[in-house]
């Protein structure tokens, strides 16, 4: 303990600043794959990594030496499994803003609610795309930009069965819409029940590779559906919906600190 002292009193303000720059580095990496299959790798290789070296302590040398062929690419294997998150992590630095409109980003979930409501009682099918940290650079690239307020006479305009955009999905991102007609992935376990259709399959498909939170809303049964983390839930109300959404995006989820924020990040999806 004394040792830690002293080393604190020695240190060079320079020192400080260089350990934060790398905890902040740290931060916003995994910021960016939170929620995403990309953490469950980052996870998969840590754990090779211990292995790695608990096979030199046991003598397993047969597996030491597999493994340290394994590791001597790990640079190569990296920019191979993360290149779109390194993609998305450099968009985000490109874009940083510091400032956060909760107010309206609160105020579209009504809207947002609103027009589900709408659209189901109508049969009019939606896919919705809530975006959180991760913020889908190359679905919104390969959708129509839009950046408006979002409003549901305007996701009504988009969903409509007329309208050329209907059949892709809309992200929204902090209070606006950012994007229509964008295609996610689908979702491809084969033990996803044949009930449910592409948006279906859609929403489960992004939610499980992103943070986002996706609702659906059925054309054959007018039923709103909730996507969150790879899984769905049916049967969704406006009260339910509007409960769910205000938890997610409360302004007690955009705490700022470091430490909370890791927190949120390791807390099991």
């Amino acid at each position: 303990m004394t040792e830690f002292f002293e080393t604190l009193i020695n240190s060079r303000w320079l020192d400080v600043i260089d350990i934060l720059i790398v905890a902040v580095l740290i931060y916003q990496v995994l910021l960016v794959i939170r929620g995403t299959r990309a953490f469950q790798i980052l996870l998969g290789l840590f754990l090779i990594f211990i292995i790695y070296q608990a096979s030199l302590l046991l003598g397993f040398y047969t597996l030491h030496w597999i493994l340290n062929g394994f590791l001597s690419s790990i640079v190569l294997i990296v920019i191979v499994l993360f290149q779109n998150e390194f993609r998305r992590a450099l968009a985000k630095f490109g874009k940083t803003s510091f400032t956060i409109n909760t107010t309206e980003e609160l105020n579209s979930l009504d809207k947002i609610i609103k027009a589900c409501a709408t659209m189901a009682k109508r049969r009019i099918g939606a896919l919705i795309v809530l975006t959180r940290e991760n913020k889908l650079p190359g679905i919104v690239e390969g959708g129509v930009e839009i950046d408006a307020k979002v409003s549901d006479a305007l996701l009504l305009c988009i969903f409509n069965p007329a309208a050329p955009l209907h059949d892709g999905a809309v992200v929204i991102d902090q209070g606006r819409i950012v994007a229509a007609g964008c295609f996610l992935p689908l979702a491809i376990d084969p033990l996803i029940e044949k009930m449910y259709g592409t948006r279906h399959r859609a929403a489960m498909g992004i939610s499980e590779d992103t943070d986002a939170v996706v609702i659906v809303v059925s054309e054959e049964t007018g039923r709103i559906s909730l996507s969150i983390g790879g899984k769905i839930t049916r049967e969704q109300s406006s009260e339910s919906l509007n409960r769910v959404l205000n938890n997610i995006f409360s302004p007690s989820r955009k705490k700022t600190g470091l430490m909370a924020s890791l927190r949120q990040i390791f807390q099991p999806h």
